[in-house]
């Protein structure tokens, strides 16, 4: 499915012309003005599928910032729009194939990072409660208690349900059982598989932060799934070759200028991986004799 088609972003005579009106000369940088149009970047046509490339300040996580704002998709992670930002994607223009549906969103690796730390946070809440309990729960087995009025009748009712009932058993009646805490890796997947639904737009900055190798293959076979079978269109900065490998992708090589649509076994930082595991190919050869 396409909901975005296309985004055209300022080109540098634009930019000129708004650096002229600005008045004030105390600022530093007029950010994002110039990044995208200095590497040729003036429009983006998208797949359901579609991976942005390219080395940390070409740009990526710019050009979801500013598609994110322009169509005023749900994000959890704040980010800093600078001084000029809205000036930059107020010049921008999107192109809707359909309406963006209204569960579209921009997950960046903040999100995960939250998620899993909230997950730490509560496990570790629950765990200071279940001490609390223990010890009541001896309380109520090893001391005596006399009700004296009817405010105590409550009390009475807590320890004779503690005294029929195992330290196991009156725990757990009395608290949810940990949240279950996985591997960071497994953390990172299960949070995608729980954001990303059906029929919508997702902005990923960099998903595989987090992720082992074999992580990154498993987000690969969902978010390929999410776009031919769940209605999902994608717009993905990574710079993970499990990721750019994946089937349908349209992938923007931001390394290049002006930008430019390339295989993903072209790209530069692949070529690093495949050139390393060539010249090592005798030693993986080796390792399969010996087994």
């Amino acid at each position: 499915m396409v909901y975005l088609d296309s985004f055209l972003f300022p080109d540098a005579d634009r930019e000129w012309e708004f650096r002229l009106d600005v008045k004030r000369t105390c600022y530093n940088t007029l950010y994002p003005f110039f990044l995208l149009s200095g590497i040729g970047l003036e429009r983006l046509d998208f797949e359901p599928l579609t991976i942005l490339h390219g080395g940390n300040g070409s740009g990526k996580t710019t050009v979801l910032n500013v598609i994110a704002e322009k169509l005023h998709l749900h994000r959890e992670t704040p980010f800093n729009r600078s001084n000029f930002f809205q000036s930059y994607v107020d010049q921008c223009n999107a192109d809707e194939t359909h309406p963006i549906p209204a569960n579209s969103q921009m997950i960046v690796s903040d999100d995960v990072f939250d998620y899993m730390l909230n997950i730490r946070n509560l496990n570790e809440g629950i765990d200071r409660q279940k001490e609390r309990i223990f010890e009541e729960h001896m309380l109520a087995k090893h001391s005596s208690f006399q009700v004296r009025s009817l405010e105590d009748y409550d009390e009475l009712k807590r320890r004779n349900s503690a005294r029929r009932k195992t330290q196991s058993s009156y725990v757990r009646e009395q608290l949810m059982d940990n949240v279950r805490e996985l591997s960071n890796g497994e953390s990172a997947n299960f949070y995608f598989k729980q954001r990303i639904g059906t029929d919508a737009l997702y902005l990923l900055d960099e998903p595989e932060n987090s992720l082992s190798p074999q992580g990154q293959i498993e987000l690969a076979e969902y978010l390929e799934q999410a776009v031919r079978f769940m209605g999902c269109q994608l717009v993905i900065s990574t710079h993970s070759p499990f990721l750019l490998a994946m089937r349908g992708a349209k992938i923007y090589d931001l390394d290049t200028h002006p930008v430019d649509i390339k295989r993903w076994t072209e790209l530069g930082e692949v070529r690093v991986y495949a050139d390393f595991f060539t010249l090592h190919q005798e030693e993986f050869s080796q390792h399969l004799t010996d087994d």
